[in-house]
């Protein structure tokens, strides 16, 4: 019989009603209707076996939980690789050399920075950084769990970001990472951070921290961080700069006491903390410690202005380019270190000459302001030993020396004696000096009747090709020119001795450009410089002269090399090629000396050495010019104004020659970039085609005395002049042998109004286009 219980027997049993009262509902069972007999109740549960039931069902959540976690960590540890160094980790600034390697001049990059290995950074540096940074750094696995936790919870809350990282985290921040401060970010962080720390030695980690911070002032690393806050490299820092810059990494611009009193008092404390930081681990002595004071700085200089070097560097970087094939990239980034051909004692020079001999521009309008090129290459090697592109790169990036050109004038009268050298045409050579001239060789659309004039209308009696170089007679050297063509009509012989000496050939068109000479043809008037040259290529081609015929192609970069070898090292070969006979370039060199000593850039006798040269002034002054040499530099100056459309005139000068402003700025660069140099004289004029020349006629014989009279002054005895320096001197005769006088070169009588002087030419009249002052 199945046994029933009371509702007496059930005190814990509950019934619900339900359903409008018709059913009972117990704890644990199915609905029943009040007709139903009632449910046997359940079997009461002990309390303590529910609590122990409970607290097992927690346990295995959390382990669970853990597993699932640390699964997760283990898939992200393995999925979550060492990425490769961002591509400003190992950019390195490409620094710039005098020539020698030791002396900077400039720096090319994107990110200024110049790495050194730990040996080169000293031990108590080191020091100042671990007690700033993370003074647990050879002890901890490259993690502060409880760092990135906080930065991870505000993060959240969407307060401001939080660093609290170690060394290790800031250095996989620097090098690998980027430096947004995300929740992502920061995990991955701590999963790299771990994987760095095993894979490299904490020296490693902590050579290339050093190598990447940022300092301030645009240096990053403690290399420039050095030179930029105390103008000396990492090794030389003392204890109290070391503490500094470890003081401003925390943030340049709240740390560096250049930048006014509240940011020097905040680099006081964090230095104390720093200095403090370093007796309590041991690595600084409390007697040292009390020693140290506030460290001097150098003044920030602010953004750097590209000044003249600009111009260098610019150079430098077009022929990384296109000589050596290197990207951008390459040449922003690869930390190169780039030796160059320029001396500072001769840049120095140049800059120091133009300053001092150029009228002052600082009231000038731009458009009358005076813009110079100056160039100096070593003879025979093609090294450009000073370049002076003009003052300012950054405020005018247009490069006066290799970019500007500059109608060549006079100078090109260098070239039509070199043609004649080579045709054995002696330079004692004469011809008629009278100004103005007819020819009809000259017949033009700008000269109907191929008139030619002299500069100033001055005449000239009949004199040598050399004297008149060196007087830079135009009406001579037209007749020249004649001469070199046997009368034709196209003049190349002054063209082609110009592209030998080492001009480009000529441009196409009318538009300018690096690689050619603008305006060099066959015209009979090339001998008057109707082409416009760089100041570049006319520095190199008086340095075929000076080097005896050798004509060398110019270059800017000796060496390359590169930090980390990434990018083959270079080492120049110089070009050079054999363009004139030693015969040619030794009568030329001869007649050229007599420009200096006697002629139209007698300035230049102030460098008291053995120099030769040329004036050259372009037509209605737009140019002006002064090309020389010694035997171990030769160098070009030229000057335009404005744009070089106008004829170049200076307030308290006037008008301005080849003679005047470019042969002082020559002379006075020459003289400081050739100071200590042993002083050298040209080989001995050769005598070309002397041979050739009429015999000079015979020195009649006297069988009686002349008669004295003392009334009268012979006519042999010279006058007295004064020299520059204002001591008399002696007028000395043209010859350079007063016995045998230099032979005339009687040239063809030619039909028509050749050497016909009409009587309306005189004084005052406009020199044409064909004409060419000194």
């Amino acid at each position: 019989m199945r046994r029933r219980h009371t509702m007496s027997q059930l005190p814990r049993a509950k019934y619900v009603l339900a359903d409008r009262g018709k059913h009972l509902r117990t704890p644990s069972g199915p609905r029943h209707s009040r007709s139903d007999p009632a449910p046997e109740p359940a079997p009461e549960l002990a309390p303590r076996r529910r609590r122990i039931f409970s607290v097992k069902w927690v346990l295995l959540v959390l382990f669970g939980l853990f597993l699932l976690g640390a699964a997760s960590l283990g898939v992200a540890f393995a999925m979550v690789s060492v990425p490769q160094p961002n591509d400003l980790a190992n950019a390195q600034a490409s620094i710039i050399y005098y020539a020698g390697g030791k002396t900077e001049m400039a720096r090319i990059s994107e990110v200024n920075r110049e790495s050194v290995p730990l040996s080169q950074i000293p031990p108590h540096v080191q020091h100042a950084l671990l007690a700033a940074e993370d003074r647990s750094f050879y002890q901890n696995n490259g993690v502060s769990p409880s760092g990135i936790a906080r930065a991870v919870v505000v993060a959240l809350k969407g307060g401001p970001t939080q660093g609290g990282s170690t060394i290790t985290q800031q250095y996989l921040k620097n090098y690998f990472l980027t430096q947004d401060q995300t929740v992502s970010r920061k995990a991955k962080e701590f999963i790299i951070s771990i994987k760095i720390d095993k894979q490299e030695s904490k020296d490693t980690i902590l050579t290339n921290y050093l190598n990447t911070i940022y300092y301030g002032r645009g240096a990053y690393g403690i290399q420039t961080a050095a030179k930029a806050y105390f103008g000396h490299d990492a090794a030389k820092l003392t204890i109290a700069e070391g503490a500094l810059l470890a003081s401003v990494i925390r943030g340049p611009s709240f740390y560096d006491p250049d930048l006014g009193p509240t940011q020097k008092a905040k680099a006081t404390a964090r230095m104390n903390y720093v200095l403090d930081g370093m007796v309590t681990q041991g690595w600084l002595s409390a007697q040292e410690r009390a020693k140290v004071r506030f460290p001097d700085t150098l003044k920030t200089s602010g953004p750097r202005r590209s000044g003249t070097v600009g111009y260098i560097t610019n150079e430098v970087k077009m022929e990384l380019t296109n000589k050596l094939h290197l990207s951008k990239d390459d040449i922003d980034r690869g930390g190169l270190r780039i030796v160059t051909t320029i001396s500072k004692k001769a840049q120095d020079s140049a800059v120091k000459a133009v300053a001092r001999n150029l009228p002052s521009q600082k009231n000038t309008d731009l458009a009358k302001q005076l813009h110079v090129g100056l160039t100096a290459v070593r003879p025979g090697d093609g090294a450009i030993v000073a370049m002076y592109g003009g003052s300012d790169y950054g405020k005018r990036p247009f490069n006066n020396a290799t970019e500007a050109t500059m109608q060549g004038g006079s100078t090109f009268k260098v070239f039509g004696m070199l043609a004649a050298a080579q045709k054995d045409i002696s330079t004692k050579t004469k011809y008629d000096g009278r100004s103005p001239q007819y020819f009809p060789e000259f017949v033009g659309k700008n000269e109907p009747r191929g008139k030619v004039t002299n500069f100033g209308f001055e005449s000239f009696g009949r004199m040598t090709l050399r004297n008149a170089l060196a007087d830079s007679v135009n009406t001579v050297f037209a007749q020249l020119n004649i001469d070199l063509t046997d009368g034709g009509k196209s003049a190349t012989e002054v063209k082609d001795a110009a592209i030998l000496a080492g001009l480009p050939k000529p441009c196409p068109g009318t538009k300018p450009s690096r690689s050619c000479t603008l305006g060099l043809g066959n015209n009979m008037s090339n001998i008057f410089g109707t082409a416009s040259p760089h100041v570049i290529d006319m520095a190199n081609a008086f340095a075929t002269i000076a080097a005896q015929g050798r004509r060398a192609t110019p270059y800017l970069i000796t060496k390359v090399t590169s930090v980390d070898g990434r990018i083959p090292d270079f080492e120049v070969k110089t070009k050079v090629t054999e363009t004139f006979d030693k015969k040619v370039t030794a009568d030329v060199t001869e007649a050229m000396t007599r420009v200096v000593t006697d002629g139209t850039g007698k300035a230049a006798r102030a460098l008291d050495r053995p120099a030769a040269g040329k004036t050259g002034t372009a037509t209605d002054n737009k140019a002006v010019w002064f090309d020389g040499f010694t035997p171990q530099l030769a160098a070009a100056v030229g000057i335009v104004q404005g744009e070089g459309t106008k004829q170049i005139t200076v307030d308290n000068i006037g008008e301005v020659t080849g003679g005047g402003l470019p042969t002082k700025i020559w002379t006075a660069f020459m003289k400081g970039a050739l100071k200590g140099e042993e002083v050298k004289d040209f080989p001995r004029r050769v005598g070309l085609g002397d041979s050739r020349l009429p015999p000079p006629p015979p020195i009649p014989t006297k069988t009686t005395p002349p008669t004295a009279t003392p009334t009268s002054t012979p006519t042999s005895t010279p006058t007295s002049t004064s020299s520059p320096t204002g001591t008399p001197t002696t007028p000395q005769p043209t010859t350079s042998d007063p016995t045998r006088p230099e032979p005339t070169r009687t040239r063809p009588t030619k039909p028509g109004p050749t050497l016909t002087v009409p009587p309306t030419a005189g004084a005052g009249q406009k020199a044409p286009a064909a004409s060419a002052a000194p």
